[in-house]
């Protein structure tokens, strides 16, 4: 479930023509509150550092995911999320996905070669490499997040336009298709913000009860912060706040 909520937080916003560094910065780091019901169920946090690929500087974004309290004792979750990207393009070099959930285990690191549309994926738990076909400006799970908050059109969006975006996961590209429904000011802790709100057209089944069945609230200012998502669930209902941040490259915007 942990998964679940770290796809949704990084596929909160929209891209479309241009890489653009104005939306975040080294430092930056954000921390969700996720309740199941009532049950405060766990944590994900998301964090941006500076490393070195190949004597270039580049970011390096990590993503984690646990479970706390007796949601733990129940079905312990522990993920780890890295992305390893460039400064000016977004495009990303490589990324670590290193996963318990409830004893599903995965521990598995991908080094792209853009200029050839390939990834070569290693498994270190069943120790195999294969190497696989790309799309044009595909991103892995976690420099998605980055790379889309940064495209300032997103502004321009009118209620009901839908957007399609590729990303490399669990050795396969997904297609996600978001749809935007308008603006909100919405209430969280930090006080009344205004919001944009999208919809990701989701597969139901077994998760979740419909197509539209997810709802997102990115902060409506120059961050593009996501600060709620709500999932109505095949069994009960998913929903993760804010709840804490810092390192901000532009103001966090909160009305009276």
């Amino acid at each position: 479930m942990k998964k679940l909520i770290l796809i949704i937080l990084i596929l909160t916003t929209l891209s479309f023509d241009t890489f653009k560094e104005d939306a975040f910065d080294i430092g930056e780091y954000f921390k969700f509150r996720i309740h199941y019901g009532i049950v405060n169920a766990g944590y994900a946090t998301l964090e941006i550092k500076d490393a070195t690929i190949n004597n270039k500087k580049v970011f390096h974004a990590v993503g984690k995911g646990y479970t706390t309290g007796m949601s733990k004792f129940f079905f312990k979750v522990e993920d780890l999320y890295e992305s390893y990207f460039d400064k000016q393009t977004g495009e990303p070099y490589r990324y670590v996905r290193k996963i318990d959930e409830g004893g599903y285990t995965k521990n598995q690191e991908g080094f792209f070669n853009q200029s050839e549309n390939r990834v070569l994926v290693k498994d270190y738990k069943r120790k195999t490499e294969k190497t696989i076909v790309l799309t044009d400006n595909v991103q892995d799970i976690i420099s998605s997040f980055y790379y889309l908050r940064n495209h300032p059109n997103i502004d321009k969006l009118k209620s009901g336009d839908a957007i399609t975006i590729d990303m490399f996961f669990d050795e396969e590209i997904t297609k996600f298709k978001l749809k935007y429904i308008g603006r909100q000011d919405i209430t969280t802790k930090f006080g009344t913000v205004s919001t944009m709100v999208f919809k990701p057209l989701v597969q139901t089944g077994r998760v979740f009860k419909e197509k539209e069945s997810v709802t997102l609230w990115i902060t409506d200012d120059d961050n593009k912060v996501p600060v709620r998502i709500k999932a109505d669930l095949a069994v009960g209902s998913l929903k993760a706040d804010l709840d804490e941040y810092k390192g901000l490259k532009n103001p966090f915007k909160v009305k009276k």
